[in-house]
Protein backbone atom coordinates (compact mmCIF):
# COMPACT_ATOMS: atom_id res chain seq x y z
CA UNK A 1 0.00 0.00 0.00
CA UNK A 2 1.33 3.38 -1.14
CA UNK A 3 1.58 6.21 1.36
CA UNK A 4 1.22 9.91 0.24
CA UNK A 5 0.64 13.57 1.17
CA UNK A 6 -2.91 14.89 0.45
CA UNK A 7 -3.13 18.61 0.91
CA UNK A 8 -5.35 21.46 -0.09
CA UNK A 9 -4.67 23.99 -2.93
CA UNK A 10 -5.57 27.41 -0.48
CA UNK A 11 -4.46 28.94 3.00
CA UNK A 12 -1.10 28.74 3.93
CA UNK A 13 -0.40 26.00 1.05
CA UNK A 14 -1.81 28.95 -1.47
CA UNK A 15 1.69 29.22 -2.39
CA UNK A 16 3.17 27.05 -5.47
CA UNK A 17 6.78 27.74 -4.09
CA UNK A 18 5.39 26.13 -0.68
CA UNK A 19 3.83 23.36 -2.44
CA UNK A 20 7.20 22.49 -4.71
CA UNK A 21 9.58 22.30 -1.65
CA UNK A 22 7.00 20.60 0.45
CA UNK A 23 6.87 18.17 -2.67
CA UNK A 24 10.29 17.49 -2.66
CA UNK A 25 10.62 16.96 1.12
CA UNK A 26 7.77 14.57 0.99
CA UNK A 27 9.94 12.63 -1.79
CA UNK A 28 13.49 12.78 0.46
CA UNK A 29 11.55 11.57 3.18
CA UNK A 30 10.26 7.76 1.14
CA UNK A 31 6.63 9.59 0.51
CA UNK A 32 4.85 7.49 -2.75
CA UNK A 33 3.11 10.49 -4.08
CA UNK A 34 1.87 13.66 -3.38
CA UNK A 35 -1.56 14.95 -4.02
CA UNK A 36 -3.29 18.30 -4.29
CA UNK A 37 -7.08 19.36 -3.73
CA UNK A 38 -8.55 20.87 -6.84
CA UNK A 39 -10.98 23.69 -6.27
CA UNK A 40 -11.65 27.05 -7.72
CA UNK A 41 -13.14 28.93 -4.16
CA UNK A 42 -13.35 28.24 -0.93
CA UNK A 43 -14.96 29.66 2.18
CA UNK A 44 -13.48 29.66 6.04
CA UNK A 45 -10.26 29.14 6.11
CA UNK A 46 -8.52 29.47 3.17
CA UNK A 47 -7.45 33.50 3.90
CA UNK A 48 -8.05 33.89 0.12
CA UNK A 49 -5.13 32.41 -1.13
CA UNK A 50 -5.64 29.65 -3.91
CA UNK A 51 -3.02 28.09 -6.43
CA UNK A 52 -4.38 26.59 -9.41
CA UNK A 53 -2.96 23.36 -8.57
CA UNK A 54 -2.64 22.01 -12.05
CA UNK A 55 0.56 24.86 -12.60
CA UNK A 56 1.53 24.27 -9.45
CA UNK A 57 2.03 19.98 -10.50
CA UNK A 58 4.14 20.90 -13.76
CA UNK A 59 6.69 22.99 -11.31
CA UNK A 60 6.50 19.70 -8.59
CA UNK A 61 7.08 17.49 -11.74
CA UNK A 62 9.89 18.88 -12.72
CA UNK A 63 11.23 19.59 -9.07
CA UNK A 64 10.68 15.80 -7.98
CA UNK A 65 11.39 11.96 -9.80
CA UNK A 66 9.41 9.43 -7.96
CA UNK A 67 6.51 10.80 -6.74
CA UNK A 68 2.75 10.09 -8.02
CA UNK A 69 0.86 13.23 -8.16
CA UNK A 70 -2.19 14.36 -9.30
CA UNK A 71 -5.37 15.98 -8.44
CA UNK A 72 -7.18 14.32 -5.99
CA UNK A 73 -10.40 15.35 -7.23
CA UNK A 74 -10.71 17.63 -10.44
CA UNK A 75 -14.67 18.71 -10.88
CA UNK A 76 -14.55 17.71 -14.67
CA UNK A 77 -17.81 19.22 -15.27
CA UNK A 78 -16.37 22.65 -14.65
CA UNK A 79 -13.47 22.06 -17.21
CA UNK A 80 -13.36 21.42 -21.06
CA UNK A 81 -12.73 18.00 -21.56
CA UNK A 82 -10.45 18.66 -24.39
CA UNK A 83 -8.73 21.10 -22.49
CA UNK A 84 -7.70 18.90 -19.43
CA UNK A 85 -6.62 16.32 -22.17
CA UNK A 86 -4.13 18.25 -23.46
CA UNK A 87 -3.07 19.22 -19.85
CA UNK A 88 -3.00 15.72 -18.54
CA UNK A 89 -1.38 14.75 -21.38
CA UNK A 90 1.01 17.12 -20.97
CA UNK A 91 2.30 17.06 -17.62
CA UNK A 92 2.32 13.08 -17.51
CA UNK A 93 4.69 13.17 -20.47
CA UNK A 94 6.72 15.82 -18.47
CA UNK A 95 6.26 13.31 -15.23
CA UNK A 96 7.63 10.28 -16.78
CA UNK A 97 4.15 8.81 -16.28
CA UNK A 98 3.33 9.92 -12.79
CA UNK A 99 -0.03 11.09 -12.95
CA UNK A 100 -3.27 9.82 -10.96
CA UNK A 101 -6.34 11.41 -12.44
CA UNK A 102 -9.05 12.14 -9.43
CA UNK A 103 -12.35 12.73 -10.67
CA UNK A 104 -15.74 13.59 -9.33
CA UNK A 105 -18.89 16.39 -9.58
CA UNK A 106 -17.26 19.38 -6.91
CA UNK A 107 -18.25 20.07 -4.18
CA UNK A 108 -19.70 22.75 -2.79
CA UNK A 109 -21.50 23.32 -5.84
CA UNK A 110 -22.54 26.95 -5.37
CA UNK A 111 -18.80 27.91 -4.88
CA UNK A 112 -17.52 25.75 -7.13
CA UNK A 113 -19.82 26.18 -10.07
CA UNK A 114 -23.06 28.47 -8.92
CA UNK A 115 -20.76 31.64 -7.89
CA UNK A 116 -19.89 31.81 -12.24
CA UNK A 117 -23.08 30.73 -13.38
CA UNK A 118 -22.07 27.05 -13.85
CA UNK A 119 -24.39 24.21 -13.64
CA UNK A 120 -25.34 23.29 -9.64
CA UNK A 121 -27.61 20.14 -10.20
CA UNK A 122 -26.10 16.80 -9.38
CA UNK A 123 -27.64 15.11 -12.15
CA UNK A 124 -26.86 17.12 -15.17
CA UNK A 125 -23.34 17.28 -13.93
CA UNK A 126 -23.19 13.50 -13.63
CA UNK A 127 -24.30 13.06 -17.11
CA UNK A 128 -21.35 15.89 -18.05
CA UNK A 129 -19.05 14.08 -16.30
CA UNK A 130 -19.81 10.69 -17.93
CA UNK A 131 -19.60 12.48 -21.42
CA UNK A 132 -16.35 14.23 -20.59
CA UNK A 133 -14.74 10.95 -19.23
CA UNK A 134 -15.70 9.16 -22.65
CA UNK A 135 -13.80 12.31 -24.47
CA UNK A 136 -10.86 12.41 -22.02
CA UNK A 137 -10.58 8.58 -23.01
CA UNK A 138 -10.99 9.40 -26.62
CA UNK A 139 -8.42 12.16 -27.14
CA UNK A 140 -5.48 10.45 -24.92
CA UNK A 141 -5.99 7.54 -27.16
CA UNK A 142 -3.64 9.46 -30.30
CA UNK A 143 -5.89 8.09 -32.62
CA UNK A 144 -8.83 10.46 -34.61
CA UNK A 145 -11.58 11.11 -32.49
CA UNK A 146 -15.38 11.70 -32.71
CA UNK A 147 -17.94 12.17 -29.99
CA UNK A 148 -21.16 13.36 -30.21
CA UNK A 149 -23.04 13.51 -26.70
CA UNK A 150 -25.73 15.73 -25.35
CA UNK A 151 -23.38 18.42 -23.88
CA UNK A 152 -19.83 18.04 -25.64
CA UNK A 153 -19.05 17.18 -29.18
CA UNK A 154 -15.76 16.52 -31.18
CA UNK A 155 -15.66 15.89 -34.66
CA UNK A 156 -12.51 14.20 -35.85
CA UNK A 157 -9.62 15.78 -33.15
CA UNK A 158 -6.49 13.93 -33.04
CA UNK A 159 -4.34 14.85 -29.89
CA UNK A 160 -0.71 14.16 -30.30
CA UNK A 161 1.18 13.55 -27.87
CA UNK A 162 -0.40 10.97 -25.99
CA UNK A 163 0.02 10.65 -22.24
CA UNK A 164 3.26 8.86 -21.27
CA UNK A 165 1.12 6.09 -19.60
CA UNK A 166 -0.66 3.56 -21.56
CA UNK A 167 -3.51 2.97 -22.03
CA UNK A 168 -4.10 5.93 -20.13
CA UNK A 169 -3.60 8.12 -17.25
CA UNK A 170 -5.22 6.35 -14.28
CA UNK A 171 -8.76 7.59 -13.62
CA UNK A 172 -9.28 7.20 -10.18
CA UNK A 173 -13.49 8.37 -9.12
CA UNK A 174 -14.47 9.89 -6.36
CA UNK A 175 -17.93 9.12 -4.40
CA UNK A 176 -19.77 9.38 -1.21
CA UNK A 177 -20.26 6.06 0.25
CA UNK A 178 -23.02 4.12 0.86
CA UNK A 179 -24.09 5.64 -2.58
CA UNK A 180 -24.19 3.05 -5.27
CA UNK A 181 -23.88 5.35 -8.37
CA UNK A 182 -20.50 6.64 -8.31
CA UNK A 183 -18.97 3.29 -7.44
CA UNK A 184 -20.36 1.68 -10.61
CA UNK A 185 -19.40 4.93 -12.80
CA UNK A 186 -15.38 4.06 -10.80
CA UNK A 187 -15.93 0.37 -11.61
CA UNK A 188 -15.63 1.52 -15.04
CA UNK A 189 -12.21 3.18 -14.68
CA UNK A 190 -9.14 2.35 -13.22
CA UNK A 191 -10.13 3.32 -9.29
CA UNK A 192 -12.70 5.20 -6.54
CA UNK A 193 -11.98 7.51 -4.05
CA UNK A 194 -14.17 7.14 -1.83
CA UNK A 195 -15.59 9.43 0.84
CA UNK A 196 -18.35 8.61 3.64
CA UNK A 197 -21.44 10.45 3.46
CA UNK A 198 -21.13 12.24 7.24
CA UNK A 199 -17.69 13.01 6.55
CA UNK A 200 -15.88 10.21 8.60
CA UNK A 201 -12.95 8.27 7.19
CA UNK A 202 -14.38 5.23 6.10
CA UNK A 203 -13.57 1.80 8.23
CA UNK A 204 -11.72 -1.29 6.62
CA UNK A 205 -14.87 -3.42 6.77
CA UNK A 206 -16.67 -0.25 4.65
CA UNK A 207 -13.79 -0.38 2.31
CA UNK A 208 -13.98 -3.79 2.39
CA UNK A 209 -17.54 -3.86 1.03
CA UNK A 210 -16.58 -1.45 -1.55
CA UNK A 211 -13.90 -3.03 -2.90
CA UNK A 212 -16.88 -6.76 -3.45
CA UNK A 213 -19.41 -4.02 -4.59
CA UNK A 214 -16.71 -2.83 -7.61
CA UNK A 215 -15.49 -6.43 -8.27
CA UNK A 216 -19.10 -7.17 -8.97
CA UNK A 217 -19.50 -4.43 -11.39
CA UNK A 218 -16.30 -5.03 -13.27
CA UNK A 219 -15.50 -7.08 -15.81
CA UNK A 220 -12.83 -9.66 -14.70
CA UNK A 221 -10.05 -6.71 -14.30
CA UNK A 222 -8.42 -6.83 -10.43
CA UNK A 223 -6.14 -4.22 -11.28
CA UNK A 224 -8.31 -1.37 -9.20
CA UNK A 225 -7.21 1.11 -7.24
CA UNK A 226 -8.91 2.88 -3.85
CA UNK A 227 -7.63 5.31 -2.36
CA UNK A 228 -8.29 6.57 0.97
CA UNK A 229 -7.95 9.92 2.95
CA UNK A 230 -7.39 9.79 7.11
CA UNK A 231 -5.41 10.29 9.95
CA UNK A 232 -2.82 7.76 10.74
CA UNK A 233 -2.34 8.22 14.99
CA UNK A 234 -6.08 8.66 15.12
CA UNK A 235 -7.91 8.85 18.15
CA UNK A 236 -9.67 5.52 19.05
CA UNK A 237 -9.06 3.41 15.95
CA UNK A 238 -9.21 0.33 16.52
CA UNK A 239 -7.76 0.02 12.84
CA UNK A 240 -4.37 -0.31 11.52
CA UNK A 241 -2.79 0.72 8.62
CA UNK A 242 -2.43 -3.19 7.70
CA UNK A 243 -5.78 -3.18 8.03
CA UNK A 244 -6.85 -1.07 5.39
CA UNK A 245 -4.68 -2.66 3.17
CA UNK A 246 -5.88 -5.93 3.81
CA UNK A 247 -9.00 -4.80 3.59
CA UNK A 248 -8.30 -3.66 0.00
CA UNK A 249 -6.81 -0.08 0.36
CA UNK A 250 -3.84 0.36 -2.46
CA UNK A 251 -3.14 3.79 -1.56
CA UNK A 252 -3.61 5.83 1.64
CA UNK A 253 -3.59 9.37 1.54
CA UNK A 254 -2.13 11.26 4.85
CA UNK A 255 -5.16 13.92 4.84
CA UNK A 256 -4.20 17.95 5.91
CA UNK A 257 -7.21 20.16 6.40
CA UNK A 258 -7.91 23.52 7.81
CA UNK A 259 -8.69 21.52 11.35
CA UNK A 260 -5.38 19.69 11.26
CA UNK A 261 -2.18 20.44 10.61
CA UNK A 262 -2.77 23.79 8.69
CA UNK A 263 0.19 25.36 8.52
CA UNK A 264 3.26 24.36 6.68
CA UNK A 265 5.07 23.66 9.38
CA UNK A 266 2.56 21.50 10.86
CA UNK A 267 2.49 19.70 7.05
CA UNK A 268 6.51 19.50 6.99
CA UNK A 269 6.90 18.02 10.21
CA UNK A 270 4.34 15.35 9.41
CA UNK A 271 6.79 14.68 6.03
CA UNK A 272 9.57 14.74 7.75
CA UNK A 273 8.30 12.14 10.09
CA UNK A 274 8.11 10.12 7.11
CA UNK A 275 5.20 7.67 5.78
CA UNK A 276 3.22 5.95 8.81
CA UNK A 277 4.27 2.60 9.08
CA UNK A 278 1.46 -0.90 8.65
CA UNK A 279 0.92 -1.02 12.37
CA UNK A 280 0.00 2.65 12.92
CA UNK A 281 -3.62 3.70 14.18
CA UNK A 282 -5.31 4.95 11.27
CA UNK A 283 -8.96 6.46 10.15
CA UNK A 284 -10.52 9.12 12.34
CA UNK A 285 -10.69 11.78 13.56
CA UNK A 286 -7.59 13.26 13.32
CA UNK A 287 -4.84 12.96 16.47
CA UNK A 288 -4.78 16.71 17.27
Amino acid sequence: MRRAVFLPNFGPFGDPHVLVELAREAEDCGWDGFYLWDHISWEGDSDGRIVDPWVAMAAIAGATERLRLGTMITPLPRRRPWKLARETATLDQLSGGRLDLGIGLGYPPDLEFGMFGEETDDRVRGAMLDEGLAVLDGLWSGEEFSFAGEHYRVDGARFLPPPAQRPRVPIWIAGWWPNRRPFRRAARWDGAIPEKVGGDTLTPAEVAEIRAYVAAHRDGDTNFAIAINGYSGAVDSKATLADYESAGVTDWLERIEPNRLFSVEGARDLIEAGPPPSDRLAGGPPLD
